[in-house]
């Protein structure tokens, strides 16, 4: 037997479903809905995402990123010198 979708009512009168494994397990349950329609859009929803799902796990510490050494002056390409004509034409060339 395959697993299944069960819908049901809580106490407040909203529907919810459980996802019941082949053993008779819960293995998943639903938030409350107002409507039946809508915890059917619920099952489907997770029927067309679940196969696909990424698995986040948010309970490992994450290392902080590496940084990158800092540049030496050698690695440093020397900054253009400009001369006094080319800044001059510069400020006379209309952009």
């Amino acid at each position: 037997m395959a697993a299944k979708f069960v819908i049901f009512s809580d106490k407040a009168k909203k529907f919810r479903f459980r996802l019941v494994a082949p053993n008779g397990e819960i293995i998943a349950t639903g938030e409350s809905y107002e409507s039946k329609a809508s915890c059917l859009n619920g099952i489907k929803s997770i029927q067309k995402n679940a196969p696909i799902a990424a698995i986040i796990d948010e309970t490992i510490k994450k290392e902080p990123a590496a940084k990158e050494p800092a540049k030496k002056a050698a690695d440093k390409k020397p900054a253009k010198k400009t001369t006094v004509k080319e800044k001059a034409d510069a400020v006379a060339t209309p952009k």
